[in-house]
């Protein structure tokens, strides 16, 4: 395989990583898994606290990312270690965008201001506007309804 293809199978694993992330977080951190995901939807940060039950998927999303560089390298399927490598790459995007970025658990990034930007805050916000795990809108990351970008006033007139 050429480098070419690495860079190909990269890629594309980290453009899926996007809907496996949003299917994961639809129907299993807002289904079966609640209980881990539940305290990221409370506010709880003026309570002291740094980390949340939710804080375990993170364990949960790296380990097909670690046992395909694993495999990767010590197997003959050395195009299994790309994978890995989009699966590592797009958990490193989810963090930085998710927790540094939106949720400022770090003090970094706050300077960022684009149309794209404000759309992913809005489309965060307006996923967090319920505690509960029903009813509940915009479950993904990097993808963003396009009424996102438009301000909120604008879309939440249209839906009423």
């Amino acid at each position: 395989m050429t480098a070419l293809t690495y860079i190909f199978i990269t890629l594309l694993t980290i453009c899926t990583m996007e809907f496996v992330a949003w299917s994961a977080h639809k129907y299993v951190m807002h289904g079966f898994l609640w209980r881990w995901h539940e305290d990221h939807h409370k506010p709880h940060y003026k309570e002291g606290r740094f980390f949340e039950k939710n804080d375990l998927f993170f364990l949960v999303f790296a380990t097909p990312g670690i046992a395909c560089i694993l495999t990767g390298t010590l197997t003959p399927h050395f195009w299994v270690f790309f994978v890995g490598l989009g699966i590592t790459i797009y958990g490193a995007i989810y963090f930085l965008i998710h927790d540094v970025y939106i949720h400022q658990r770090f003090q970094w990034f706050r300077q960022l201001d684009s149309r794209y930007s404000r759309a992913i805050l809005r489309a965060h916000g307006a996923h967090h506007a319920k505690q509960t795990k029903e009813g509940c809108e915009s479950f993904g990351l990097l993808v963003v309804a396009r009424k996102y970008f438009k301000k909120r006033s604008e879309w939440k007139r249209q839906t009423a």
